[in-house]
């Protein structure tokens, strides 16, 4: 078509403007339900990215010549100087793999932001620790792992699996709180946290801590091993699909406080001879206390981490705290190492002006 030129004087007419986009009605939520409040509204909904359910269950393979792919958040939420402002999710969730998923709690709801893991087989899932809180309101465990299972129950074209939860330590109240609020639930098991009763289950009766007892989630088998020392009732979970090793009190990347020296060493001992003989990719402790600055850890209370060491531990940790626990054994004191400290019949509060040999000086930005 030609273009024409307007002749002198005469007004041109304006360019019309765009057609506007539709606006989608406020009930509208795509594949996801904005009743539930997760998301704000004009936020993508992940529901969408859920595939068919299958018209039969599907079964993973979980046998593997290596550690199944899997990734881990560099950082966590870092919670508030002031607790009652903080606006974060109560339960930070992190899928490391389809299978394998990593739950924490909101520092500011209990300083010690307990982790929690979840594993999931052909026949059943795995919850490992159970957090600091009770109240579902404040700490809304079961609906976050509920919501999960539905997930990956619909993923795998299943109605339903049934859930086994299992405690590192039932004596230690930052991870045990949360048991109440399965009591009752459907297809669910729980390992009684009192010391004999959670013998017995495992089968351990006569052979504690020598033993090693198993949960059979169908084709994935987590291994449980005693490991007393932080509580009398301790044990490390291992996962040879992902390679993993969950210690909850007994080895993380913070403040160990040393219940029995003797037991602790021995239970260290424990865990090297299996690394000997099992690979481990990481060691998944409970909490973490230690800033990214080698030796820095954070006090007792502290609502707010912005310098959090990352969770996973090398495995070569486990010589390291064997070796430094010895140290200490027999003494009251504490030992700074660059991923833990070591507390043995000191107050968890104790202070030293000392600095560890061999520990890099390094002071973190401020705040800390």
């Amino acid at each position: 078509m030609p273009h024409t030129r307007s002749a002198p004087g005469s007004t041109q007419e304006p360019a019309p403007s765009p057609t506007p986009t539709p606006s989608l009605p406020p009930t509208f939520a795509g594949s996801g339900n904005l009743a539930i409040g997760y998301n704000p509204d004009g936020v993508r909904h992940t529901d969408s990215a859920v595939p068919t359910a299958p018209r039969s269950p599907v079964r993973h393979d979980y046998a593997a010549t290596g550690p199944a792919p899997g990734r881990l958040g560099f950082r966590w939420i870092n919670g508030s100087i002031v607790a009652a402002t903080n606006t974060d999710p109560r339960v930070q969730v992190v899928q490391y793999n389809e299978d394998t998923f990593v739950l924490r709690q909101n520092v500011c709801v209990h300083w010690e932001a307990p982790f929690v893991y979840l594993l999931f087989g052909n026949e059943g899932a795995l919850l490992i620790d159970s957090g600091a809180t009770a109240n579902p309101q404040h700490f809304p465990l079961r609906e976050t792992v509920d919501a999960i299972v539905a997930r990956w129950c619909q993923m795998r074209g299943r109605p339903s699996t049934p859930l086994t939860i299992a405690l590192t330590s039932g004596e230690d109240i930052a991870q045990n709180q949360g048991l109440k609020q399965f009591i009752g639930r459907p297809r669910t098991t729980i390992v009684p946290p009192p010391i004999a009763a959670m013998k017995a289950h495992y089968g351990f009766a006569g052979a504690w801590p020598g033993a090693t007892g198993m949960i059979d989630l169908g084709d994935r088998i987590i291994e449980v091993i005693p490991t007393p020392g932080t509580h009398r009732d301790g044990v490390s979970f291992y996962d040879p699909y992902c390679d993993l090793l969950f210690t909850g009190d007994l080895l993380f990347p913070g403040r160990i406080n040393i219940g029995n020296d003797r037991d602790y060493v021995a239970s260290l001992i424990r865990l090297r001879d299996f690394a000997a003989r099992n690979p481990i990719l990481f060691v998944l402790g409970g909490h973490i206390d230690m800033m990214f600055a080698p030796g820095r850890f954070y006090p007792r209370f502290a609502t707010n981490k912005p310098y959090e060491r990352i969770l996973q531990l090398l495995p070569e940790v486990i010589d390291d705290a064997l070796r430094h626990a010895r140290e200490v054994q027999g003494r009251d004191m504490m030992l700074i190492r660059p991923d833990f400290v070591l507390f043995n019949g000191v107050s968890p509060d104790q202070r030293t002006s000392v600095w560890p040999e061999g520990v890099p000086q390094i002071t973190p930005p401020y705040p800390f």
